[in-house]
């Protein structure tokens, strides 16, 4: 059932709301993020720093070391995965909280065919060796570039990413 619509001016500085359907069956969404993993955005804010993405890998084992300089919010929603630095298991329905600073190494179990989670990331995140030291990096700005090439890669236009910009 359609509700009808009602037309609001929106307060000096509000931005507009956003509602993303996500569409499962179509893998063009979904982005490589050149470590091992997957990325469906939802919600990108320049200004903030901070994005929302659903987040998918295909593969098990270790997926990547690092650390943000801003907290994570996640949840997940499909298989499992865990950090080697700390003695829990992240399942379905499970919420985690990332605190600023803290260093992690992603593993997908051996069992695991696919692990689906949501994170809310403020900042960056750093991607590190074995010894700590910095190799890479992402942040709302190269999430934009890398999302905008692979969405005008694949059909979608590069100006979808325009839509999840708050």
């Amino acid at each position: 059932m359609r509700r009808n619509k009602v037309e609001q001016a929106l307060p000096y500085g509000v931005v507009k709301d956003i509602a993303v359907p996500v569409e499962p069956e179509d893998e063009r969404y979904w982005v490589p993020d050149g470590h091992g993993l997957f990325m469906r955005p939802l919600m990108i804010n320049p200004t903030n720093g901070d994005r929302v993405a659903l987040v998918k890998v295909k593969r098990n084992g270790i997926v990547s070391r690092h650390r943000h300089p801003g907290p994570v919010h996640g949840y997940v929603l499909k298989g499992e995965w865990y950090y080697l630095e700390h003695d829990w298991v992240a399942r379905p329905g499970m919420y985690v909280y990332e605190p600023p600073g803290d260093i992690h190494t992603l593993v997908v179990p051996e069992h695991v065919e696919e692990m689906v989670s949501l994170f809310h990331t403020f900042g960056a995140v750093i991607y590190l060796d074995e010894n700590g030291k910095t190799v890479d990096y992402d942040d709302v700005h190269t999430v934009i570039e890398v999302c905008r090439k692979h969405y005008d890669k694949v059909g979608i236009g590069a100006d979808y990413v325009d839509t999840l910009i708050r």
